[in-house]
């Protein structure tokens, strides 16, 4: 394809509030302007207010200066900043396509996460027509061969936010934003993966042939430009627990780091199961734990955690409310991760090599840990059938942890394998900059066709 004669391109990026989208986002905006393009980041009052909360800034301190033209705007979303936002979830983000079609710019949708998330979602009205889900309390658990480039055959892969079991976990205004989301994709004239080309070769295939699409996960550009740690720490919408020195005490590759992310919350029971585990396990252990909520309502340091667990345990325990990820699975001393296999928790994981013990809370969940565990093989799950039990949790980490049983070779020797693939992908030229650079050439084609040449902006959302 000729390069169309304005090299330019202005991205409007409008950030989502939850913090699992957020630093993709903000990663995404570096690659597009290393690649030549403007950038305008726009954030809500309400973000910018979490985020300056977080890092105990004043909110008009200006953003950082990364050396490329990126320019951060704040506006306001039309809601005080004391509003419940998740009241609104519906209506919050999902008028971007609307808005780029109104002033004929083109649209792109940005998904964090697995592109397999997308296509099941995209597919839906495919599995209503075939009569295997007609509505998100009535469906046919055999979905094999249904979706283009999808091989879910387990029911308790399918992503919890379109069936019905999990009500109680995901509330119905927000089941209602997924799925609209999922078809209001549609609109799009471009979608972007937070992924790994390698890593999902058929699905990605198989949604080029609906939309075009590019695995652009952009974590290369950071290493490349600016450190990051920095940059996905100064977009944290919590204060973060530095935990260098604790770790710094400990022997390498000793630390289990566990963490349910910011989003998804467990039962006391589940808490107290895994709490008794580690305490068994013997195992030394970086645990984030927000103590003042859990999902059954009340706290989680009100009978969740077992007598004696604080106590006797202290020497190799570290709890904290939270903490910059990325710097804590980069430590040496970390060995395993227990993840809930939130995609940006996956890709960072794996990014640093660490083997993962999974245990999926709700929504796409479920579906990551089928990929961790039965495709790429580089994790294990917590428990073969729920509930979770503190003789299984006690169990799996010290198979892991342990370093002297087959599990925990295979384990370290596929990641080590999935690892290099993602590290190779996201090198200069790897697939993700080659994915990066065709789609800015795809982008400018559109951009020419829609005002021959005149209109230089494009819409990006999440």
């Amino acid at each position: 394809m000729a390069e169309p004669d304005f090299i330019k391109p202005h991205a409007i990026m409008v950030e989502f509030l939850f913090q699992g989208h957020i630093n993709p986002f903000i990663n995404l905006a570096i690659g597009l302007a290393s690649k030549g393009c403007t950038v305008t980041y726009v954030q809500t009052e309400c973000n910018q207010h979490l985020i300056s909360k977080a890092r105990a800034a004043d909110p008009h301190t200006p953003e950082p200066d990364f050396g490329l033209d990126i320019r951060f705007k704040t506006i306001s979303d039309g809601f005080p900043l004391d509003f419940d936002r998740e009241l609104n979830f519906v209506d919050n983000y999902l008028w971007l396509p609307a808005v780029a079609a109104k002033y004929n710019l083109p649209a792109v949708s940005f998904w964090p996460s697995a592109a397999l998330r997308l296509s099941v979602g995209y597919h839906l009205e495919l599995l209503k027509e075939k009569g295997l889900f007609r509505s998100c309390g009535d469906y046919n658990a055999d979905i094999h061969g249904h979706i283009p480039g999808v091989k879910l055959t387990d029911v308790t892969d399918f992503i919890t936010y379109f069936v019905p079991e999990d009500d109680e976990m995901v509330p119905p205004v927000l089941r209602e934003g997924i799925v609209k989301a999922h078809l209001e994709v549609r609109k799009a004239d471009f979608i972007l993966y937070y992924t790994v080309q390698e890593l999902e070769v058929e699905t990605l295939s198989a949604l080029d042939q609906e939309l075009p699409s590019y695995a652009v996960r952009p974590t290369n550009f950071l290493l490349h430009l600016i450190s990051t740690v920095t940059i996905i720490s100064r977009r944290s919408l919590r204060q973060e627990t530095d935990c260098a020195e604790w770790l710094g005490s400990k022997p390498p590759g000793s630390v289990l780091f566990v963490s349910f992310g910011s989003f998804a919350q467990t039962s006391k029971q589940v808490i107290r199961e895994i709490a008794r585990g580690l305490q068994t396990s013997r195992v030394n252990f970086v645990w984030v734990l927000d103590l003042d909520t859990s999902v059954d309502g009340g706290t989680h340091d009100n009978g969740a955690l077992p007598p004696g667990f604080e106590s006797d345990i202290a020497d190799r325990r570290l709890i904290i409310p939270w903490c910059d990820q990325c710097k804590v699975l980069s430590h040496p001393t970390i060995g395993g991760f227990l993840t809930h296999c939130g995609w940006s928790s996956i890709m960072e994981s794996i990014w640093f090599g660490v083997p993962m013990i999974c245990y999926p809370i709700f929504t796409d969940q479920p579906t990551n840990r089928n990929m961790v565990v039965n495709e790429w093989k580089v994790g294990v799950n917590l428990c073969d059938e729920p509930p979770v039990s503190a003789e299984e949790v006690a169990q799996k980490v010290g198979r892991l942890m342990s370093g002297n049983n087959n599990v925990s070779d295979e384990l370290r020797r596929e990641m080590m394998k999935t690892s290099e693939i993602v590290h190779n992908a996201m090198a200069s030229n790897g697939s993700s900059d080659r994915n990066l650079e065709r789609f800015l050439l795809d982008l400018k084609e559109k951009i020419r066709t829609k005002e021959q040449g005149r209109v230089k902006q494009f819409v990006a959302s999440q």
